[in-house]
């Protein structure tokens, strides 16, 4: 469930920058935004802490 949260943020992010920036900005910024989210649930916050 607490990996749940932040993929929602992330599909929410990821709409708002599909529809809103263009080009290499769109690119980048969905780079950032799946990699901020892989970071938290794999390392920050997620399956790192489960055990």
């Amino acid at each position: 469930m607490e990996q749940l949260i932040p993929l929602l943020v992330a599909v929410v992010l990821i709409a708002i920058a599909w529809k809103v920036l263009k080009g290499i900005v769109k690119t980048a910024a969905l780079v950032i935004i799946l990699g901020a989210v892989a970071w938290f649930v794999f390392l920050g916050g997620g399956m790192a802490n489960a055990g």
